[in-house]
């Protein structure tokens, strides 16, 4: 079980040293089907948005709601520089059918075609945004905290037959 996997590694005087040595909040590294859950939904959240500075967004949630950091890092590198381009072109296709607007039907994946051409992609890409940022993540939020209800549940049938 992942959940296992997760708890060996936050166990451990290892782990307390570094948490100790660092001012971590423990809250922020806890795994429990909460935190994970809602790491994945913020972290998701910040990755479908084009913009810089993703992590630094994740970090500024911090103070206001408690969730896994690390988890929610790994999710905003989803989009990193091999997936960006795909998420981004996903997004304004998706904000130019929202929007109903025909679209740049001559796309081409240059710096010098995006910078000619800005001012016409901003509002369909920031449109489009919107459904998979909130969407997808809220989905997967909801799908995780199911399947681990559902691994939990599993597990203590088989450990109350094993008795």
């Amino acid at each position: 079980m992942i959940r296992k996997l997760f708890k060996r590694a936050t166990t451990g005087k290892r782990f307390d040293t570094v948490i100790a040595k660092y001012h971590i909040p423990r809250e922020y590294l806890t795994v429990n089907r909460k935190s994970v859950t809602r790491g994945l939904l913020i972290g998701l959240f910040w990755g479908f948005i084009p913009m810089p500075m993703q992590m630094l967004a994740v970090l500024s949630v911090t103070p206001f709601v408690k969730f896994n950091v690390p988890v929610a890092f790994a999710m905003v590198w989803l989009s990193n520089p091999l997936t960006m381009p795909l998420m981004y072109y996903m997004e304004y296709k998706t904000g130019n059918w929202l929007l109903g607007w025909e679209g740049i039907s001559n796309v081409e994946m240059t710096l010098e075609w995006f910078q000619r051409h800005w001012d016409e992609i901003v509002v369909p890409l920031y449109v489009g945004t919107v459904p998979y940022s909130v969407g997808v993540s809220f989905l997967v939020y909801l799908v995780v905290n199911r399947l681990w209800i559902a691994s939990v549940r599993r597990h203590r049938a088989a450990r109350t037959k094993r008795v």
